[in-house]
């Protein structure tokens, strides 16, 4: 069986954000990782998408760490990719944000993606 693609959308190759320790989260745990940031190449080896809609074939989940502002121009690629999950990390959310995905049929998970999934944000 496959295992889930998850886009981390603002994954960084800087050591010291939330996105790079979401990208190596989520590769531990055994899922297909895809980086989304219109300023990088290559994300952890991973090559790195400017958009979602870039990336070929389904996106099973979309992780957001970037600041709402930003979130709010990218949700609606996500709803146009017709992603299913969407999480909004803490900083990432904003109840605009929210109520636009809302608008857009996501009901958005508002809490962080990294516990979530079993792993120490700040053991990665």
């Amino acid at each position: 069986m496959p295992s889930k693609v998850v886009a981390v959308i603002g994954a960084s190759s800087n050591r010291t954000k939330f996105a790079k320790r979401a990208v190596r989260a989520f590769t531990r745990q055994g899922y297909t990782v895809v980086p989304i940031n219109p300023h990088e190449r290559h994300v952890e080896g991973l090559k790195a998408y400017r958009s979602v809609l870039d990336v070929p074939g389904p996106i099973d989940m979309a992780s957001f760490y970037v600041p709402p502002a930003i979130g709010e121009q990218v949700i609606e690629e996500v709803a146009r990719k017709r992603i299913p999950e969407v999480w909004l990390n803490p900083g990432a959310e904003s109840d605009a944000l929210v109520a636009l995905a809302r608008a857009l049929s996501i009901e958005p998970i508002v809490a962080c993606s990294i516990v979530a999934i079993g792993q120490d944000p700040y053991d990665l």
